[in-house]
């Protein structure tokens, strides 16, 4: 069973920035592609960044340029670097592995950015 908890979310201004964490309980980060991904109110949970096991990443267009994903495998960790923070970044942030499991989703972290 793999546990990840989601950490370093807050309240920050539009334009600032936060740097979450995803710890895993265990050695997977190095094996598996990761992905963060955010769930909004009423809206759907979606794809924010993606990292490869080889290393290679992908954002969403809403993200590119502004945000950023790298992995610590030594420490089973996975960040999120967010800068130039929107109101609508505003969501709980998640992490997972690519492809999905399920039964992997922690708590997640919640971002608000104010205008």
């Amino acid at each position: 069973q793999v546990q990840l908890v989601e950490s370093g979310g807050g309240l920050v201004q539009a334009g600032g920035s936060l740097r979450l964490s995803c710890a895993a309980s265990r050695s997977i980060f190095s094996i598996n592609a990761i992905g963060w991904y955010r769930q909004a109110p009423g809206k759907q949970r979606e794809l924010v960044a993606a990292i490869s096991s080889g290393g290679s990443t992908n954002y969403a267009d809403s993200v590119k340029g502004r945000f950023t994903i790298s992995r610590d495998n030594a420490k089973n960790t996975v960040f999120l670097q967010m800068n130039s923070l929107k109101p609508e970044d505003t969501a709980v942030y998640y992490c997972n592995v690519r492809p999905l499991r399920l039964d992997y989703w922690g708590q997640g972290t919640q971002v608000t950015v104010s205008s």
